[in-house]
């Protein structure tokens, strides 16, 4: 059972997070191919970087042809709905909060299951929940989203961080998954409609 949550958490993240990909590369306007490369790279460079700090190898997304098919599935839906797209460039971002959820959770649990202290496992949620972002940011050469003021690490550690505290208080697994995921994207739903934000480093000023 939790073998199969587990996936289904993993499957959804690289779905939506691939979503995200794929947009952002129609928004800078790749081809077929870069579209696909991007979708892939958003949707499971998380999850791969998740299993190889803990050991779960080869990593589910190169062992299983179910990620590149769901990866390939979001590439080749925003491709050909390109114009839907164009008209809604902010669905990157929503999509993309959506992707962190699944993932901070999926990320955190899988690490409880394997052993993980409690407080690493809460990191490595956050660390596969960002990974996906990160790299898609930098491959259309953009300021990663986790660098910014807003709240978007930080969200994925609350996320995940809830999941740990359920194990913990030996709560329910799936209501502490549940709890996790809509906090995470609670926090980066206001962060994105409301300006939500950590403090922003000072811009230096300079003297003549």
């Amino acid at each position: 059972m939790m073998h199969l949550l587990l996936t289904l958490l993993d499957l959804g993240g690289t779905f939506v997070f691939a979503l995200s990909g794929a947009m952002a590369a129609g928004k800078h306007r790749l081809d077929i191919f870069g579209v696909m490369v991007l979708a892939f790279a958003a949707g499971n460079a998380g999850g791969i970087l998740r299993d190889l700090l803990i050991g779960a190898t080869p990593p589910s997304a190169i062992a299983h042809l179910s990620y590149l098919g769901v990866s390939l599935l979001a590439g080749f839906i925003v491709f050909f709905w390109d114009p839907l797209v164009s008209r809604h460039n902010h669905l990157v971002l929503w999509f993309d909060a959506v992707g962190l959820a699944f993932f901070a959770v999926a990320g955190a649990e899988k690490a409880l299951v394997f052993g993980l202290h409690p407080v690493m496992a809460a990191v490595l949620g956050m660390v596969t929940g960002v990974g996906g972002g990160m790299l898609r940011d930098l491959l259309v050469m953009q300021i990663p989203t986790v660098l910014r003021a807003d709240l978007y690490a930080l969200a994925a550690l609350a996320g995940a961080a809830i999941v740990v505290l359920g194990h913990m208080l030996d709560f329910n697994t799936i209501g502490s998954i549940l709890v996790g995921g809509l906090a995470c994207f609670f926090l980066r739903y206001m962060a994105i409609r409301h300006g939500w934000h950590l403090p922003m480093a000072r811009a230096s000023q300079t003297h003549s």
